[in-house]
């Protein structure tokens, strides 16, 4: 499949009466946007299958939806850092945000680096990409040992003071997911709710309250992934 087939069938699927439904129903505002649901374009990404070349002319149209699909259809594994710092600077909702690091920067080697760095940034979708990532880590790896998410349940409490809604909730479901991981982490997920529940702040109160809501109900649905199979490089 060439760009001009796959631009001529995002044209075809185009509706600008989805944009603002979407902008309206989801908050999703987003500049270039054809107006095409996501789960259109995953069927679509599915078409084209994996190719780098693609996804790369994709993202340079500044077509909205074209770069939902670059992030559908790279190779988590060829990514580079520089890449990834120059395409969270372009996020501007959390439904790219989402697709960008959910399925494709989780997956990278510097996914870790990357929680850490970026939930120190201001600019809201760069933070909230930080905590996207942390929530789908265990899903990307799942493999990975407790200890890293140990070190992510440490940046959440420093970070439960943000009142954009974007950032809360992905503060609040990656604590949530890694509670669910397994027993052990639920059972520190928890110990961490409650130590923000002792902050005032409207978005941490909000964060534990919820988080402890699901995480403490009498039949969670924990997951049951390894606790300490490997040391991957921070």
């Amino acid at each position: 499949m060439t760009l001009k087939n796959i631009l001529d069938k995002l044209n075809s699927l185009s509706n600008p009466e989805k944009v603002i439904f979407k902008e309206k129903k989801f908050g999703i505002v987003a500049n270039n946007s054809l107006g095409i649901y996501h789960q259109d374009l995953k069927v679509l990404a599915k078409e084209i299958g994996q190719n780098n070349d693609l996804a790369l002319a994709l993202f340079d149209t500044d077509i909205y939806e074209a770069r939902i699909l670059c992030s559908k259809i790279y190779n988590p594994e060829d990514i580079t850092e520089e890449q990834m710092d120059k395409w969270v600077t372009t996020f501007e909702n959390w439904e790219i945000c989402d697709s960008f690091c959910m399925g494709f920067f989780a997956k990278s080697e510097y996914a870790l680096e990357k929680t850490q760095e970026w939930s120190k940034r201001n600019e809201e979708f760069i933070k909230r990409a930080s905590f996207t990532i942390m929530a789908s880590y265990g899903f990307a790896n799942k493999k990975a040992p407790n200890e890293v998410f140990e070190r992510f349940l440490e940046i959440i409490l420093r970070e439960v003071e943000d009142e954009r809604i974007y950032v809360k909730k992905a503060v609040n479901w990656a604590l949530r997911n890694i509670g669910k991981r397994n027993r052990d982490l639920n059972k520190k997920a928890i110990i961490v709710a409650n130590k923000i529940l002792k902050n005032p702040s409207k978005s941490a109160q909000w964060i534990a309250k919820n988080a402890l809501k699901e995480l403490t109900q009498e039949n969670p649905k924990i997951l049951d992934y390894p606790r300490d199979i490997y040391r991957p490089k921070i």
